[in-house]
Formats: structure tokens, C-alpha cells, sequence
């Protein structure tokens, strides 16, 4: 499961990157949120998840881990594309927005769930 989440984070981390290098190319910043986003909740929150399961192996076998990475990676194209086309100025789209970043969050709390059930201190 860590090598998944820090798989997808680099692809994240790519698409984010490029889309970056676009709105300099064009001068045209009307996605800066997109790119935000997928920055931060694409590559690292992705990217720390993947470490976290890597250094907590028994959390990264559970079925909440599981969960998380299919919501939030079916989500996050999602609310990416339908917040992309909302600033382009369709504000008809804000619904698709609100369920993906809302789908989103589910998925950041069963990562939550996960990692305060079965990550456990040593002393």
C-alpha cells in the first residue's frame, strides 16, 4: 500500500509540475487553485500517507488504507476537472465540486480513523 499512495503522489507531483509550467508558458493563472490543490492533496498529502504506511505497515494492511487511496484518488480527478471548469467560468459545476472535495474528505478521514486505530506508540 505505500508503494501505491507514493506512486500516485509522483504522478500528482507531475501534473501539478506541468500544469504549473502551462499558466507561466501562457500567463494565464486562472487555475492556481487546481494547481494548489493538486499540490497539496495530490502530492503531499499522497506522498506522506505512503510513508506513514511504509514506516506502519500494519495500518497500510487494513481496509480502511484500502478505502482511502480508491476514494481520494477517484475523487481528487474529479473535484480537480470540476473545479478547473468552474474557474473557466461554469459555475454550474460547483455541485460536482463540492461532492468530490466532500468525497475527498471522507477519504482523508478514514486515513484519520486508520492511523489513530492501528498506529501504536512503543515506549
Amino acid at each position: 500500500m505505500a508503494q501505491r499512495f507514493l506512486k500516485i503522489a509522483v504522478v500528482y507531483l507531475f501534473v501539478g509540475a506541468l500544469l504549473g509550467i502551462a499558466m507561466g508558458i501562457f500567463q494565464n493563472f486562472a487555475l492556481v487553485p487546481v494547481h494548489a490543490h493538486i499540490g497539496l492533496l495530490g502530492w503531499a498529502t499522497l506522498a506522506l500517507a505512503g510513508v506513514i504506511y511504509h514506516l506502519h505497515p500494519a495500518a497500510a494492511k487494513t481496509r480502511l488504507a484500502q478505502l482511502h487511496f480508491w476514494i481520494h484518488n477517484l475523487a481528487l480527478p474529479v473535484f480537480m476537472i470540476g473545479l478547473s471548469i468552474y474557474l473557466s467560468g461554469h459555475p454550474a459545476f460547483m455541485g460536482v465540486v463540492i461532492v468530490a472535495a466532500l468525497l475527498v474528505l471522507i477519504g482523508l478521514a478514514l486515513f484519520a480513523v486508520n492511523i489513530l486505530s492501528n498506529v501504536k506508540t512503543t515506549t
